[in-house]
């Protein structure tokens, strides 16, 4: 049954119209975006459990898909660390609300978003029924399944009988993305309504910033199936001269750009990274790529393997390889993507963790061991409506991984 054609549901309460104002700041080095100040409208879930009324955030905040406050600063300092951060990051739905490969905007890009994480079932009758009136990365109950999981991703999903109930919330967050001001030919894209949209989310950018005024040692390597690196490294590379209207003292970090696109290829036996005249090979030791990711510097892109992804039914393990090596404490890797889930036949990495200290052989993992510490199944709600969400949550991840170390040298090897 398609969407369209089925009976729309009722739900417990009409959507209410949000109350929204934003602006920027100018502290005498450039333009900073500032949280908008909102009331947040339904859609944004109570943090204290799923199904639950939505709770009075503080003032100035807005919940995301998962509820965290998103006032625009973190609740508490973050600590500043010494490890080296490597930041995998995907594209499309993570900092990009647009996919080029399969000309979606920002209206339609973020509508299937929203059919992947607003959740119902089909009831004795075969009819649709919502069992939650707000988005959520994970299900509200054990047996609710997400719109796209039955019906398809869908790019008009708010405009369907059915989804429409959601329609206030995507209108909401549709509002948050609109590019201000004359639109820019590097930093905006036009969307499917006329309107002008940031092509690179402003929380990467605060992202960057913030970590370079820390101190940080980092990298960020873009992960992505599509053809779209060679545009996006462009972008950042802008963005990093000091181009971009809202973030012009990003001219002060020094972080350098690779423009190569490189490829990652996977087969029964072996994955091969190459970038230029670069080469390295997972066989027959797995260090090798370790180390290779482990040393990048500064920014720079790697096209995954998307026909491996599909040879093996979409599962984790076909999807971008990742290997952690839990006895080294001096190097972090973080993946964010949309398509990361805690059940391995759904999620869109590989995680592969090494078997002792100094071992060159790996163990597949369950994605769940490390959920919410090396992989992170991107917010796109949150990510828009908060600049600090990238950074709130890398310093999250920090946490939880210290506390992976200790286990993992305490339990042994996989």
């Amino acid at each position: 049954m398609a969407p369209e054609e089925a009976a729309s549901p009722a739900l417990s309460r009409p959507p209410r119209a949000p109350a929204m104002t934003a602006g920027t700041d100018n502290d005498g080095s450039g333009q900073h975006l500032l949280a908008p100040r909102r009331t947040p409208p339904p859609g944004s879930p109570d943090p204290e459990g799923p199904g639950k009324p939505l709770r009075s955030p503080p003032a100035g905040g807005s919940l995301g898909a998962e509820g965290s406050d998103s006032s625009g600063s973190p609740e508490h300092p973050l600590t500043i660390r010494t490890k080296k951060l490597v930041l995998h990051m995907d594209v499309n739905n993570t900092i990009l609300v647009s996919d080029s490969a399969t000309g979606q905007g920002p209206v339609a890009a973020l509508n299937s978003y929203l059919s992947t994480v607003c959740w119902g079932q089909l009831n004795q009758e075969g009819e649709w029924q919502w069992l939650s009136e707000f988005p959520s990365l994970l299900p509200p109950t054990p047996d609710a399944i997400s719109f796209s999981s039955n019906f398809g991703r869908h790019t008009e999903f708010t405009s369907t009988p059915l989804g429409h109930p959601f329609q206030t919330l995507f209108s909401y967050y549709l509002q948050l993305l609109e590019w201000p001001g004359q639109p820019d030919e590097v930093f905006s894209v036009p969307g499917e309504d006329g309107r002008h949209y940031h092509r690179v989310l402003p929380a990467f950018f605060k992202l960057l910033a913030s970590l370079c005024k820390q101190g940080r040692r980092f990298a960020v390597v873009f992960r992505t199936f599509g053809d779209d690196l060679t545009s996006l490294l462009q972008t950042t590379h802008k963005a990093l001269q000091g181009q971009h209207p809202q973030f012009s003292a990003l001219k002060e970090v020094v972080l350098p750009v690779d423009m190569r696109p490189g490829k990652i290829r996977c087969s029964p036996k072996k994955v091969m990274v190459s970038r230029g005249k670069e080469r390295v090979s997972s066989w027959p030791d797995a260090r090798v790529v370790y180390d290779y990711f482990s040393a990048l510097e500064g920014l720079g892109g790697f096209q995954d393997h998307f026909a491996w992804w599909a040879k093996n039914n979409f599962s984790s393990q076909g999807g971008k390889p990742l290997w952690v090596d839990p006895h080294d404490p001096e190097v972090q890797h973080i993946c964010f993507d949309d398509n990361i889930r805690p059940q391995d036949k759904e999620s869109i990495f590989h995680p592969q963790v090494f078997m002792g200290q100094g071992e060159q052989e790996c163990c597949t993992v369950p994605t769940s061991e490390l959920y919410n510490i090396c992989l992170v199944q991107n917010d796109l709600l949150q990510a828009i409506a908060n600049p600090d969400y990238f950074l709130m949550t890398v310093s999250q991840c920090e946490d939880r991984y210290d506390q992976y170390l200790s286990k993992a040298q305490t339990d042994g090897g996989c």
